[in-house]
């Protein structure tokens, strides 16, 4: 397949996560790898509007051209769209994330955001994650299964402006039960903070935590994963919720206030 490729993530251009994801896309066609320059974990869809945006020419991967940037996921996406390729590329590849995107973690994803970036310019999208937050993650199985998806989204398209979040629990390929398209959990973080006090008795504050699955339902991608399934969830940047809309009617006013 000769295809053009934009390959993004967010933990970084130097993470593992990222080679291991161009060494799939490469078997696809030519790979174009425009990266944050540092972690960008947790910045959701977040944009630099403030500051001027940076782009490096990065040697690190072999006969693939990239850049490494100085902005957000998101915004190496629009670079790499528009000062980059000039051009909207075939696909929009995010990852892969060293720990999992799922449930409502993909309202923070920086991943799963530049892959909604993409969607968003009407380009097939995926964010890739992997259930493993060790920085020398063992990535096979993900390549497996991501070649396998990316090679269905090629060949049959994804409807539009329609993002994939992919789950991978952190399994060894033969025990993976397989793959399963599914809806997002309704789970959260029960968020505490650290309150600590800095050497000049200013406060300041770490934010911890735990995450609470507490839905019930068996297709969700939280219930898969903790089956050893792979997890495909279809994701779109519409944030309207239909199932409210007549309900709230009583707001509607086309008179005076």
């Amino acid at each position: 397949m000769n295809k053009v490729i934009l390959v993004t993530n967010d933990d970084g251009i130097h993470a593992k996560g990222i080679l291991e994801l161009i060494a799939v896309a490469k078997s696809f066609g030519k790979v174009l790898v425009v990266a944050p320059n540092k972690p960008q974990s947790g910045m959701g869809h977040a944009i630099t509007i403030g500051d001027p945006l940076r782009l490096s020419r990065y040697k690190g991967f072999e006969n693939v051209d990239a850049y490494s940037c100085s902005g957000t996921p998101v915004d190496c996406v629009k670079l790499g769209i528009f000062e980059v390729l000039k051009c909207k590329p075939d696909l929009v590849l995010s990852g892969i994330n060293h720990g999992e995107n799922s449930s409502t973690n993909v309202l923070y994803s920086g991943t799963m955001s530049a892959a909604i970036e993409g969607a968003m310019e009407g380009v097939p999208s995926i964010g890739f994650s992997l259930a493993d937050f060790d920085a020398d993650a063992d990535f096979s199985a993900t390549k497996k299964i991501a070649k396998d998806i990316i090679s269905k989204v090629l060949k049959d398209g994804l409807p539009k402006h329609t993002a994939l979040n992919v789950n991978i629990p952190k399994l060894q390929i033969n025990e993976i039960k397989g793959i399963k398209v599914c809806t997002q959990a309704h789970a959260y973080w029960e968020d505490k903070f650290d309150s600590r006090t800095d050497q000049f008795g200013r406060p300041y504050y770490w934010l911890t935590g735990k995450f609470s699955d507490k839905d019930k339902r068996i297709d969700t991608d939280l219930y898969y994963l903790k089956m050893g399934f792979a997890t495909v969830v279809p994701t779109h940047f519409d944030l309207t919720n239909y199932a409210v809309l007549k309900e709230l009617n009583h707001l509607n006013n086309e008179g005076e206030f």
